[in-house]
């Protein structure tokens, strides 16, 4: 499975065998089954997480006792908590395996020293930062300004390969709407359909 997060690597930067030596040496793969969490909400989050198999969600608990899906993390995803593994503080999220999933994990002095030691890890871990940001800040203003229908058409647009791996409950949680408002939005766009 590390050879996975290697290709990966490779598809966002020029590292050499030294370099990936040295990943390899400060890395873990970790299998977890479906439905296994990888964090629980209140746990410090300690790992960063690279899904090279399956798919992870992010969600917490709402204080009506409904589950908010904040992410997907599908194959080539990154999945954890920045705010909690960057402050050290518990979070407020769990995460938990969709499908039998297999990560590659780094602790964070690990992850650390890499960005340190190797510079085309550092460059890469910042365009995925900047890319999680604008990711972020796209998804509240469609939040804010989209109706659950264009939030559901932008989303497989998005994500076409989720819209058949996910259950329609999860993506629904994810769009802030009701199964059953999801369920009205699909069969109106199948009605659409030329």
């Amino acid at each position: 499975m590390f050879g996975v997060f290697v290709d990966y690597l490779h598809s966002k930067g020029t590292f050499t065998e030294a370099d990936i030596a040295l990943v390899r040496s400060r890395s873990m793969v970790r299998q977890i089954r479906r439905r296994q969490l990888l964090l629980r909400q209140g746990e410090v989050w300690k790992h960063y997480a690279f899904v090279g198999e399956g798919c992870l969600k992010s969600y917490f608990i709402d204080d009506k006792g409904v589950e908010r899906i904040m992410r997907f993390s599908p194959e080539h995803w990154w999945a954890g908590d920045r705010q909690s593994i960057t402050c050290g503080l518990p979070s407020v999220i769990n995460i938990e395996a969709l499908e039998d999933s297999t990560l590659v994990m780094f602790t964070r002095d690990d992850f650390n020293f890499l960005l340190e030691t190797l510079p085309e890890m550092k460059k890469m871990a910042e365009t995925l930062l900047n890319r999680s940001l604008m990711a972020a800040n796209n998804r509240i203003q469609a939040a804010i300004s989209l109706s659950g229908e264009e939030r559901y058409q932008q989303f497989a647009q998005l994500y076409p390969a989720l819209i058949k791996r996910v259950p329609q409950h999860m993506i629904a949680s994810y769009l802030g709407i009701t199964p059953e408002t999801l369920s009205r939005i699909r069969a109106s766009l199948t009605r659409r359909k030329p």
